[in-house]
């Protein structure tokens, strides 16, 4: 199976499945002498794992991981950089009910098609439990990335209808607070109440909601990005549609950009008194020509409704007869909440590559 590795320079590649013995990633050309700060990678995974509250999936992991190589007394020594993170909690039974079943909107049709072969356990390589790995992965770039002023910063904007307000970060630290300070990882305090209730709601009646998170990448330099196929935002876009259950991607001004005119979306250029270049306002989203310009990057992505619901639905099964199936198992009502963390690590994995990328090229 191909397209398990990402990036050119900080290059990842994971492995693993949901119900296998444990899930992980190597991580080839990581600049040496990062120190690595282990609470922080925990505390990282810890915002993805499941069974955190009320309006996440009941499984219990404990993501505890282990580095196997690339680290010394404490700071990554450039060689490739191995970690793993045990599975725990497998319950495969719950899944031996669509062994020969296509659950509708998973990946079991289109596996079992491609590959002549699937793992019905949670989905195997398919399931979001992937995920966690990417999580590690791009806790180590986020430490580099702190390195040079970069932060990455998402929180949960929208569940289903409810939006919340416009946020306008002048504190990382007290966005991550504010972020923290509620269950579904949602800046505005009220807003984020009525989204709770709004998910608990959907998981008592056995269905599902989908949501969006809005990402901001402050400080970043300008001149990443590498044109025409690899602009920086196209990269942003592919790392954001590569995660489960992504089915939407858009930057800066997005989708509302395609109403407005010439005159009222140009972002005109300024200069403050120590002739530091900025535009007066930022609807490129960070990104022009396909290269950071020096704004804040910002970009939201959209998540569809999780797949598995708890009532009856038709189907098929291996032999193309009609069939029943209904969810059975953990499930998360809505992924927003643990998805954060997962859209700020392939952030950070798209800047870092980019941000070593220039280097090389400067050096030249």
């Amino acid at each position: 199976m191909a397209g398990n590795t990402f990036g050119q320079v900080f290059k990842i590649t994971t492995f693993g499945e949901s119900h296998g013995e444990a899930i992980g990633v190597i991580i080839d050309g990581c600049p040496p002498n990062i120190e690595v700060d282990l609470d922080f990678i925990q505390n990282e995974l810890d915002k993805r794992k499941p069974g955190q509250s009320k309006i996440t999936t009941q499984r219990k992991e404990s993501d505890t991981f282990q580095i196997l190589s690339g680290v010394f007394e404490g700071k990554t020594t450039g060689t490739p950089l191995a970690i793993v993170i045990p599975n725990e909690d497998q319950k495969s039974k719950d899944y031996d009910h669509n062994k020969d079943t296509f659950r509708p909107s998973h990946a079991d049709y289109t596996y079992q098609t491609k590959y002549g072969i699937r793992d019905h356990r949670g989905g195997g390589r398919s399931s979001a439990r992937e995920t966690a790995a990417r999580v590690a992965a791009g806790a180590i770039a986020k430490l580099y990335l702190q390195q040079k002023g970069i932060d990455v910063l998402a929180h949960v904007s929208s569940v289903g209808k409810l939006d919340a307000p416009e946020v306008e970060i002048t504190n990382a630290e007290e966005f991550i607070n504010l972020r923290e300070n509620n269950i579904v990882r949602c800046v505005d305090a009220l807003t984020a109440e009525k989204m709770i209730a709004l998910i608990d709601g959907i998981r008592k009646e056995g269905d599902t909601i989908g949501g969006k998170i809005t990402c901001f990448i402050k400080n970043c330099p300008v001149g990443l990005g590498e044109p025409v196929f690899d602009k920086l935002h196209a990269d942003l876009g592919k790392a954001m549609l590569s995660i489960n259950a992504v089915h939407g991607f858009d930057y800066g001004s997005g989708f509302d950009g395609s109403t407005m005119r010439g005159s009222q979306h140009n972002d005109i250029f300024q200069t403050d008194g120590n002739g530091k270049i900025s535009t007066k306002t930022n609807f490129s989203g960070g990104v022009q020509g396909g290269i950071s310009n020096g704004m804040d990057i910002n970009f939201r992505v959209a998540f569809k409704p999780v797949a598995t619901i708890m009532s009856n639905q038709e189907t098929v099964n291996k032999a193309g007869e009609a069939a029943e199936i209904k969810g059975k198992g953990r499930h998360d009502p809505c992924v927003v909440p643990r998805a954060v963390a997962i859209v700020e690590a392939m952030a950070a994995l798209v800047i870092i590559d980019h941000y070593l990328r220039n280097q090389l090229y400067q050096s030249k």
